[in-house]
């Protein structure tokens, strides 16, 4: 779908009637119009315009209630698709999903630490058009693309401003990509871009406030407030990873010592496990990298903790500690209703949520904020991408979202 298109449904009262479908359908017109006060008539016009251009169709008849049976109405979900694109600093992932978020294509493209921002757009665009080509009939059924990005970006212009793993400044991804393909391109943070996606797709729909980390190889926050996405002044709100523990600490990518990002990240599991190998420690952790250091990963830390590798155990203890210290930091700044977890580093389970829980509850200020409530995404390793597919889906179902 060309962004004409696109644009075309993001009309205010075109967003309210498509909100209200995907939330109460199956719903009739007239149940419409009394919950968001529109008149009859216009309800009936742009449901109309809505069913021409596919993207609601008539289901079920209702319940009677005195006069004929209302005809109910539904979002068609399977009639157009959103390209979401996780780009982290070591893999970039894209995805096609329809508008329940239900993924009907996935690709994986490694990236390399030394990559350019010309490299690095390239790599976009490749993957976008590998994705299409393996969907050649939803390809004109695309009615956008979401990109998240890890760092700092610029979310009005599309912008990664800083790309701290990378190395990458002032890269224009939606500039280029919209150059590449005729759609309209979201980019946002890819923290905050899970906070979105578990809004929109895991267990935390009604929450009022809700804070998202997502912990692989940097760490990164987004914070919902009300349903919104909480930006900050110059959209840096959520860089939790870069929260000081030790001013005397390891270098950090970002050129500060001591960061929460270099004792709790899925590469700071890994250097502390390679420095336990080398002093003759984690036996058992040895044993599944074949006695090569350089074979180690933070999955394969975790699959010797669950096999008793005592060593293993406390380096995962150790991250949920030192994350569980950031995390009550930040409750006492923020005090969300509820933490979700994410990332590749989320994967060792109660391993890390134990003593997360543990240490909020020891360095809370009060009873309630010691009772947060904190969990393992239920999205697993695609949070991130759903939050990528989930900002063109704020964009067309909700009449307060930026340009609606």
């Amino acid at each position: 779908m060309q962004r004409g298109s696109f644009q075309w449904m993001k009309t205010l009262n075109k967003s309210i009637i498509l909100n209200k479908i995907r939330t109460d359908g199956p719903i009739s017109r007239a149940q419409i119009a009394k919950d968001t006060k529109l008149t009859p008539p216009t309800v009936s016009s742009i449901v109309k315009e809505l069913i021409e251009q596919g993207i609601v169709r008539e289901s079920t008849q209702g319940t009677s209630q005195g006069g004929r049976k209302p005809t109910m109405l539904i979002i068609n979900s399977t009639e157009f698709y959103i390209i979401g694109i996780d780009a982290g600093p070591r893999t970039v992932k894209f995805v096609l999903a329809d508008l329940s978020g239900d993924l009907k294509e996935e690709k994986i493209t490694a990236v390399n630490s030394t990559i350019t921002s010309h490299q690095f757009i390239d790599i976009l665009i490749a993957g976008i058009k590998n994705l299409l080509l393996a969907r050649q009939s939803l390809a004109q059924k695309v009615v956008g693309i979401g990109v998240a990005m890890h760092g700092v970006v610029k979310v009005e212009e599309g912008i990664s401003e800083f790309a701290p793993n990378l190395d990458l400044h002032d890269v224009p991804i939606k500039q280029e990509l919209e150059k590449a393909f005729d759609y309209e391109v979201k980019v946002e943070n890819d923290a905050r871009a899970m906070a979105l996606g578990e809004a929109w797709f895991g267990d935390s729909a009604g929450v009022k406030s809700m804070l998202a980390l997502n912990i692989g190889s940097g760490i990164g926050a987004g914070l919902m407030i009300d349903g919104k996405l909480y930006h900050g002044e110059y959209d840096l709100a959520g860089e939790i990873g870069h929260m000081t523990l030790d001013i005397n600490g390891e270098r950090c990518t970002c050129g500060n010592n001591g960061c929460l990002q270099t004792v709790a990240s899925g590469p700071a599991i890994e250097k502390r496990a390679k420095q336990l190998l080398a002093e003759g420690k984690a036996v058992g952790l040895s044993s599944l990298a074949g006695g090569n250091p350089e074979e180690v990963s933070g999955e394969l830390v975790y699959q010797a903790a669950i096999q008793g590798d005592k060593d293993s155990k406390a380096i995962l203890e150790e991250t949920g500690t030192y994350i569980g210290i950031g995390l009550a930091n930040l409750i006492h700044v923020i005090n969300p209703s509820k933490i979700v977890i994410g990332g590749g580093v989320s994967n060792a389970g109660d391993m890390i949520l134990q003593p997360i829980k543990q240490t909020i509850k020891a360095r809370a200020l009060t009873a309630e904020a010691k009772q947060t409530e904190v969990t393992i995404s239920p999205l697993k390793e695609n949070a991130t991408v759903l939050g990528a597919v989930a900002l063109v889906l704020t964009e067309l179902f909700d009449p307060m979202a930026p340009g609606a």
